[in-house]
């Protein structure tokens, strides 16, 4: 006689598997359902399966609105960013050559709320060479303008570009935008955004805002270079 092979145990796995793939169990055992207690999340009473159901519905409408709510408020955000980049751009197009890099500078610090700013401009006319944005710029300055593609963001690590500030040591969190006359031609400027909170500029942040403000600032500052 052949020995009596030990049936393995019934799992939960099991269970599930046989639940899911048998949709009419609970047609023909639907008073299971009405006995059916399970442990509410928050009191941790007992409560029935509709009710944990119910639950578990309204928690998913709540996050709904949640996400909603903070779509509506990134939205009202975006529409004002916006509107602050247009009017900033309204005022290059109307300032004359000679004051736009102070205007520029000026201007994004009053619509954008940046405690300190500071720019450079290389390879100009003769008419500004001399000006003040046109001094103290190193090679290594113009290579690291060379090597941002995009905006950095993020803490200040001791770049050279700082120390144009008038308050270096306050500034925590930066923004460098490497200014271009159009998209891929070398730049021949480099702004500097600083902030004294570590978090106004960090590496997780967006930066479409911060490479639209370089593309125009490069477009309209390249008028200085004749």
């Amino acid at each position: 006689m052949t020995p009596t092979e030990p049936m393995n145990p019934i799992t939960e796995d099991d269970i599930a598997n046989y639940l899911v793939n048998t949709p009419d169990f609970f047609e023909r055992h639907a008073s299971l359902l009405a006995s059916v207690q399970l442990t509410h999340p928050q009191n941790h009473r007992s409560v029935s399966l509709q009710e944990r159901q119910a639950q578990m519905l309204r928690d998913k409408i709540k996050a709904l609105e949640h996400r909603i709510m903070d779509m509506i408020r990134h939205g009202n955000e975006n529409m004002i960013l916006t509107d602050k980049l247009h009017r900033w751009s309204c005022e290059l197009l109307v300032t004359p050559p000679e004051q736009l890099a102070e205007s520029a500078v000026d201007n994004i610090r009053d619509l954008f709320q940046v405690p300190q700013l500071a720019l450079r401009l290389w390879s100009l006319g003769a008419a500004h060479a001399a000006a003040p944005y046109a001094q103290g710029v190193t090679e290594a300055v113009q290579k690291l303008a060379t090597s941002l593609e995009t905006p950095y963001v993020g803490p200040n690590s001791g770049y050279e570009a700082v120390q144009w500030l008038s308050e270096p040591a306050q500034a925590a969190s930066l923004a460098l935008l490497a200014l271009r006359p159009a998209p891929g031609q070398p730049p021949f400027g480099l702004l500097v955004l600083a902030s004294p909170d570590p978090k106004r500029f960090h590496s997780q942040m967006g930066t479409d805002l911060l490479e639209r403000l370089g593309e125009l600032a490069g477009a309209a500052l390249s008028v200085l270079r004749s």
